[in-house]
Protein backbone atom coordinates (compact mmCIF):
# COMPACT_ATOMS: atom_id res chain seq x y z
CA UNK A 1 0.00 0.00 0.00
CA UNK A 2 1.31 3.42 -0.95
CA UNK A 3 1.43 5.95 1.87
CA UNK A 4 0.57 9.61 1.19
CA UNK A 5 4.20 10.65 1.77
CA UNK A 6 5.45 8.17 -0.81
CA UNK A 7 2.70 9.15 -3.23
CA UNK A 8 3.55 12.84 -3.04
CA UNK A 9 7.24 12.05 -3.48
CA UNK A 10 6.48 9.99 -6.59
CA UNK A 11 4.22 12.72 -7.96
CA UNK A 12 6.92 15.34 -7.45
CA UNK A 13 9.53 13.11 -9.09
CA UNK A 14 7.23 12.37 -12.03
CA UNK A 15 6.51 16.07 -12.48
CA UNK A 16 10.23 16.87 -12.39
CA UNK A 17 10.95 14.25 -15.04
CA UNK A 18 8.12 15.55 -17.27
CA UNK A 19 9.38 19.12 -16.89
CA UNK A 20 12.95 18.07 -17.69
CA UNK A 21 11.74 16.12 -20.72
CA UNK A 22 10.05 19.25 -22.09
CA UNK A 23 13.31 21.21 -21.76
CA UNK A 24 15.27 18.71 -23.86
CA UNK A 25 15.88 19.82 -27.42
CA UNK A 26 14.03 17.77 -30.03
CA UNK A 27 15.98 15.03 -31.74
CA UNK A 28 16.69 15.99 -35.35
CA UNK A 29 15.51 13.71 -38.11
CA UNK A 30 18.02 11.09 -39.19
CA UNK A 31 20.17 12.04 -42.12
CA UNK A 32 20.53 9.58 -44.97
CA UNK A 33 23.50 7.23 -44.72
CA UNK A 34 25.22 8.83 -47.71
CA UNK A 35 25.06 12.26 -46.08
CA UNK A 36 26.77 10.90 -42.98
CA UNK A 37 29.49 9.37 -45.11
CA UNK A 38 30.24 12.75 -46.64
CA UNK A 39 30.45 14.51 -43.28
CA UNK A 40 33.49 16.70 -42.81
CA UNK A 41 36.45 15.61 -40.76
CA UNK A 42 36.46 17.09 -37.25
CA UNK A 43 39.06 19.76 -36.61
CA UNK A 44 39.30 19.47 -32.85
CA UNK A 45 42.08 17.98 -30.74
CA UNK A 46 42.98 14.36 -31.44
CA UNK A 47 45.14 11.55 -30.15
CA UNK A 48 46.72 9.28 -32.71
CA UNK A 49 49.31 6.59 -32.36
CA UNK A 50 52.41 5.43 -34.14
CA UNK A 51 52.56 1.97 -35.61
CA UNK A 52 54.98 -0.07 -37.68
CA UNK A 53 55.83 0.61 -41.29
CA UNK A 54 54.68 -2.92 -42.07
CA UNK A 55 51.21 -2.15 -40.67
CA UNK A 56 51.15 1.09 -42.68
CA UNK A 57 51.89 -0.87 -45.85
CA UNK A 58 49.18 -3.40 -45.03
CA UNK A 59 46.72 -0.59 -44.36
CA UNK A 60 47.47 1.06 -47.69
CA UNK A 61 47.29 -2.28 -49.54
CA UNK A 62 43.92 -3.27 -48.06
CA UNK A 63 42.35 0.16 -48.52
CA UNK A 64 43.67 0.51 -52.07
CA UNK A 65 42.30 -2.93 -52.98
CA UNK A 66 38.88 -1.97 -51.60
CA UNK A 67 38.86 1.25 -53.60
CA UNK A 68 40.17 -0.23 -56.86
CA UNK A 69 38.34 -3.59 -56.92
CA UNK A 70 34.77 -2.91 -55.74
CA UNK A 71 33.43 -6.31 -56.80
CA UNK A 72 35.81 -8.47 -54.77
CA UNK A 73 33.76 -10.47 -52.23
CA UNK A 74 36.30 -10.64 -49.38
CA UNK A 75 36.90 -6.95 -48.69
CA UNK A 76 34.90 -7.12 -45.46
CA UNK A 77 37.15 -9.81 -44.04
CA UNK A 78 40.29 -7.92 -45.09
CA UNK A 79 39.04 -4.69 -43.47
CA UNK A 80 38.05 -6.60 -40.31
CA UNK A 81 41.54 -8.14 -40.11
CA UNK A 82 43.10 -4.71 -40.64
CA UNK A 83 40.94 -3.19 -37.90
CA UNK A 84 42.06 -5.97 -35.53
CA UNK A 85 45.73 -5.20 -36.25
CA UNK A 86 45.11 -1.47 -35.75
CA UNK A 87 43.32 -2.14 -32.44
CA UNK A 88 46.26 -4.26 -31.26
CA UNK A 89 48.77 -1.59 -32.27
CA UNK A 90 46.74 1.18 -30.65
CA UNK A 91 46.26 -0.67 -27.37
CA UNK A 92 49.95 -1.47 -27.26
CA UNK A 93 50.87 2.15 -27.94
CA UNK A 94 48.42 3.73 -25.49
CA UNK A 95 48.55 1.25 -22.62
CA UNK A 96 51.49 -1.13 -22.72
CA UNK A 97 54.19 1.23 -23.93
CA UNK A 98 53.68 3.67 -21.01
CA UNK A 99 53.85 0.77 -18.55
CA UNK A 100 57.20 -0.28 -19.98
CA UNK A 101 58.45 3.30 -19.83
CA UNK A 102 57.29 3.62 -16.22
CA UNK A 103 59.10 0.38 -15.37
CA UNK A 104 56.20 -1.00 -13.34
CA UNK A 105 57.73 -4.46 -13.29
CA UNK A 106 57.38 -7.73 -15.12
CA UNK A 107 54.32 -9.01 -13.23
CA UNK A 108 52.39 -5.77 -13.65
CA UNK A 109 53.27 -5.63 -17.35
CA UNK A 110 52.19 -9.21 -17.93
CA UNK A 111 48.93 -8.65 -16.03
CA UNK A 112 48.22 -5.59 -18.12
CA UNK A 113 49.14 -7.46 -21.31
CA UNK A 114 46.68 -10.22 -20.40
CA UNK A 115 43.90 -7.72 -19.72
CA UNK A 116 44.61 -5.77 -22.90
CA UNK A 117 44.66 -9.00 -24.89
CA UNK A 118 41.17 -9.85 -23.62
CA UNK A 119 39.91 -6.38 -24.47
CA UNK A 120 41.39 -6.59 -27.98
CA UNK A 121 39.72 -9.96 -28.58
CA UNK A 122 36.36 -8.63 -27.42
CA UNK A 123 36.46 -5.40 -29.42
CA UNK A 124 37.83 -7.19 -32.49
CA UNK A 125 35.16 -9.87 -32.46
CA UNK A 126 32.36 -7.32 -32.10
CA UNK A 127 33.71 -5.02 -34.82
CA UNK A 128 34.34 -7.99 -37.11
CA UNK A 129 30.69 -9.05 -36.91
CA UNK A 130 29.59 -5.64 -38.12
CA UNK A 131 32.30 -5.09 -40.71
CA UNK A 132 31.89 -8.39 -42.58
CA UNK A 133 28.17 -7.64 -43.06
CA UNK A 134 28.77 -4.22 -44.60
CA UNK A 135 28.15 -3.52 -48.26
CA UNK A 136 30.77 -1.88 -50.47
CA UNK A 137 29.53 1.68 -49.81
CA UNK A 138 29.71 1.17 -46.05
CA UNK A 139 33.18 -0.35 -46.30
CA UNK A 140 34.30 2.71 -48.25
CA UNK A 141 33.10 4.90 -45.38
CA UNK A 142 35.21 2.84 -42.96
CA UNK A 143 38.18 3.07 -45.34
CA UNK A 144 37.77 6.84 -45.60
CA UNK A 145 37.72 7.11 -41.82
CA UNK A 146 40.87 5.01 -41.48
CA UNK A 147 42.61 7.13 -44.11
CA UNK A 148 41.54 10.29 -42.25
CA UNK A 149 43.30 9.00 -39.14
CA UNK A 150 46.53 8.25 -40.99
CA UNK A 151 49.08 11.02 -40.91
CA UNK A 152 52.10 10.76 -43.18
Amino acid sequence: MVTPAKSSTRSAATAAVKTAAKDVAPVPAKTPRTAKARATTPTGPSLRFYHSEKLREKTNTVLSALESQPGHPHHGEAIADLVTHLIEAGMDYYFLKPLKQAEVGFVAEQSARLGISGAVKLVSSVSRKFIIRMDHTQLLVVATHIRSLAVS
